[in-house]
């Protein structure tokens, strides 16, 4: 039977892991609900502003620069205060591989509306919207955040001083 300090002490050490991961969580949330509101925002400011906005005939294209603005308020939020005290790398490697990952929860997403509409004929608005977003945008955003903290913003090495200083040095990096 382990003693009493064995019990204090992951006691301890669990308490502090599930609050570091809830506060990475809920900032994480936070961060994409911000960049929720400048997606959906934007794309309706550049297609719709004044009746017809500025790219009116272009929805694609309104929302390609929407995603885009978005995935970038997306990247900052993250690095600047979600991610923080994480491992960063290089700036301009860090923001291609956060597109890319984005990019990869949308093909989940789309994975998901594909499988719903076109093979098990799921076709009403209702099923559209369920599966790509609830079951497509949730199973992407579950992605996203294991995703980030993997490979984005990795943890810091804390028992080497020179790959530290490194962290450190690249984080500070500009583009």
């Amino acid at each position: 039977m382990p003693g009493p300090q064995l019990i204090s002490r992951g006691y301890h050490y669990l308490q502090s892991t599930l609050g570091d991961l809830y506060r990475e969580i809920a900032k994480f949330g936070i961060v994409g609900l911000t960049a929720l509101v400048v997606d959906i925002g934007l794309f309706n400011i550049l297609r719709f502003a004044g009746g017809e906005g500025p790219l009116y005939d272009k929805p694609l294209t309104a929302k390609i620069i929407s995603v885009s603005v978005a995935t970038t308020v997306a990247y900052a939020g993250n690095r600047f205060w979600t991610f923080r005290h994480r491992g960063r790398t290089h700036m301009g490697k860090e923001y291609l591989l956060f597109f890319a990952l984005n990019g990869v929860a949308m093909l989940i997403a789309v994975g998901c509306l594909w499988l719903s509409h076109y093979v098990l004929g799921l076709t009403s608005p209702l099923a559209d919207n369920i599966s790509a977003n609830v079951i497509g945008l949730g199973l992407g955003t579950l992605f996203r955040f294991w995703s980030y903290r993997k490979w984005v913003f990795p943890d810091i090495p804390k028992d080497n001083a020179a790959d530290m200083e490194l962290y450190e040095r690249d984080a500070s990096t500009p583009i």
